[in-house]
């Protein structure tokens, strides 16, 4: 039996030039690892956005939702990290579907190796605007005056924002991946000397596919995304591989 990581699937983005097929992209790869998966893991941004109010939930994600069911159904472990795009989880995915939703970070054993657990979103040295618009969009006075407002409003302005966001990125340079990967790496290497005997750091949102030493016998990984990398780690054996799924 194998255990799953993968994040930043983004499913329902405006910029896929077919929803249905980049979910079904991602449901055909569950599909594949049901035979022998052991637990999955989400990393965070696994919808674009997702706004869950009291007694109804977005429209969407049907046949992504359902395959969650199926893979929990058959004893599966789905766990579902939030990350920046997916923030307002609350009830629905866990009662319904059957999922662990973790806002936050988890220090886990998983199969005899010791995993610290991120989006990737919320540690490190995280820039001053970033972290306004991120207390902001967590605040629960924010979010309470936010689902006042009818979702013929707030969507179409959700979907927008990430539009934008994604368009007015840098170029994707060297010194812009590095920058953030190396914020990470000191990271994890600051907790790591105060909590010593963790194997991996697993990160999402960076959308970059890579791997370094944080220190001899520990390692951090970053997962890439399913936008341009179609990745995913598996660990199997106590063995943790970076893969990417055949286009």
């Amino acid at each position: 039996m194998a255990v799953y990581f993968l994040s930043d699937l983004h499913l329902g983005a405006p910029y896929f030039s077919d929803s249905r097929d980049a979910e079904m992209r991602v449901v055909r790869f569950l599909e594949s690892i049901s035979h022998d998966a052991e637990a999955v893991y989400l990393m965070g941004d696994i919808l674009d956005y997702w706004y869950e109010y009291r007694y109804v939930v977005p429209r969407g994600f049907v046949r992504f939702f359902g395959q969650l069911a199926r893979m929990t159904d058959a004893g599966i472990r789905v766990v579902w990290y939030i990350g920046n795009h997916d923030i307002w989880i609350n009830d629905y995915i866990p009662s319904e579907l059957g999922v662990e939703v973790i806002d936050g970070y988890r220090v886990e054993t998983i199969c005899g190796k010791r995993f610290f657990l991120s989006h990737g979103d919320g540690v490190g040295n995280l820039p001053m605007g970033f972290r306004i618009i991120r207390s902001v969009f967590r605040n629960r006075f924010c979010q309470w005056m936010f689902s006042g407002i009818h979702p013929r409003w707030t969507v179409p302005f959700a979907y927008s924002w990430s539009r934008h966001s994604r368009t007015s990125c840098r170029p994707r340079t060297k010194e812009n991946i590095d920058r953030p990967w190396n914020g990470l790496m000191r990271f994890s290497r600051d907790y790591l000397a105060s909590h010593p005997g963790i194997d991996f750091f697993v990160y999402g949102h960076l959308h970059i596919l890579r791997r370094g030493e944080v220190a001899p016998g520990c390692e951090m990984v970053v997962l890439g995304d399913w936008l341009t990398h179609f990745s995913y780690a598996r660990l199997d054996d106590g063995h943790l591989d970076l893969l990417t799924v055949p286009q």
